[in-house]
């Protein structure tokens, strides 16, 4: 946005984008990803800021059929009735190929400016970023963290055990190697930066694990139940396992950390 001049506003929805994850009216794409329920949730916000502040009409960066799931037409014109926007949404990268607009028929804007890219390819895409000189562009490879295979399948098993699961609880499985036993989960850091990414995560009733010599820290974590002494040293064992150097008695050399 800064590269054309244009002034980013960064709206924060990650509570009510949580409880879509954890439960999406539409269902989910290939993994974990609830695409065409997060995308409503965009354009209803961008409805609000829209009529509270006096803007003619809402312009996504979505092309027709670039997702089989989530960006068809009939879903399109699903999210428009459904949120009481028919005609106040324009996608400048399909337009041409899509219902005209009001803002087209009010001559806000020009139909003939708009583009016909349709499918997964982004060869014109491509060709507008050297044409506006845009250094930062993300790759079709680039993308939402619920579409990964191996996240997904973690965030599965934590909702199979906790349906109700909060943020912090998908943010741990991101952050080391994570196993599940029952309803606890242990997570062990892979390197210094996701150690303290999983100290800085801990909850109250966690129990972290951090050995005085080389090696991973361990999270864990239990749902409905108590984390105990059998549950600990299975802990302790997976800390040695990825542990490369160790001390002549390494369980005691293991600090346990609970509490705030």
């Amino acid at each position: 946005a800064e590269e054309i001049g244009l002034k980013l506003r960064i709206e924060d929805i990650s509570e009510e984008h949580l409880k879509i994850v954890q439960n999406p009216p539409h269902g989910y794409g290939k993994n974990m990803n609830p695409c065409i329920d997060c995308h409503m949730l965009m354009i209803k916000k961008a409805k609000e800021i829209m009529e509270k502040e006096g803007f003619d009409f809402i312009a996504t960066g979505e092309v027709l059929d670039e997702r089989p799931f989530s960006q068809r037409r009939t879903v399109f014109e699903e999210m428009e009735k459904t949120l009481g926007l028919e005609g106040k949404i324009v996608r400048p990268l399909s337009q041409k190929l899509l219902k005209v607009s009001e803002p087209e028929l009010k001559g806000i804007i020009k139909r003939e400016e708009m583009l016909d890219i349709r499918g997964q390819s982004r060869k014109i895409q491509l060709k507008l970023v050297k044409e506006f000189g845009l250094k930062e562009y993300e790759t079709p490879a680039s993308g939402c963290i619920l579409t990964d295979p191996e996240y997904a399948k973690r965030l599965k098993m934590l909702k199979n055990i906790n349906p109700n699961f909060d943020g912090n609880d998908s943010e741990i499985l991101r952050n080391g190697r994570v196993l599940f036993e029952g309803k606890t989960i242990f997570v062990v850091g892979r390197n210094e930066i996701e150690n303290k990414r999983l100290e800085s995560l801990r909850k109250p009733n966690d129990v972290m694990l951090v050995p005085d010599f080389p090696g991973p820290s361990v999270l864990i974590r239990g749902f409905d139940n108590k984390i105990d002494e059998e549950i600990i040293n299975k802990g302790k064992e997976l800390l040695l396992n990825y542990s490369k150097k160790q001390n002549k008695d390494p369980l005691n050399s293991i600090k346990e950390i609970t509490g705030a």
